[in-house]
């Protein structure tokens, strides 16, 4: 079993089932299709959280997102190119659509690339591009 901690604004969306998915750099070892995850806020800290009950992990892929200050200028999935409209789909997928941010940790663009363009640019402050794994998973309510 792999756990993963996530910030408070995407718990809703990951507790209705919006967000299935997230971004993460490489490390020695993530979940594998068929593994059960741990999806929870405020990890290591006393308000820690599990958003959902354990959710089997569907899907670990490869994933480049290209960055020029603050806007995602590209993502490549296992060596595909998504178009731009591909690009805002998988932001909105990710938990940056802006109906489900309402400006939460001041994401308030109306467009979900620049949402995540932004967050990333807050959290990753060292820009340039980045490589690591996109892991999806399947809600609880429809794994059973």
């Amino acid at each position: 079993m792999v756990a993963y901690g996530f910030k408070a604004f995407f718990a809703p969306q990951i507790e209705s089932g919006i967000k299935r998915q997230t971004v993460r750099a490489n490390r020695k070892r993530h979940a594998r299709p068929g593994e059960m995850l741990q999806l929870y806020q405020g990890m290591r800290t006393r308000h820690c959280r599990r958003i959902i009950p354990d959710a089997p992990c569907v899907g670990v892929d490869r994933i480049i997102i290209e960055r020029r200050r603050v806007e995602i200028s590209g993502i490549e999935i296992n060596g595909v190119r998504l178009s731009a409209d591909e690009i805002e789909a998988f932001a909105r997928a990710d938990g940056f659509a802006p109906e489900q941010l309402l400006g939460a940790g001041g994401l308030d663009s109306i467009f979900a690339r620049h949402n995540m363009g932004m967050f990333w640019s807050l959290n990753h402050p060292e820009g340039g591009n980045f490589e690591g794994v996109l892991i999806r998973w399947q809600p609880p309510r429809e794994a059973a």
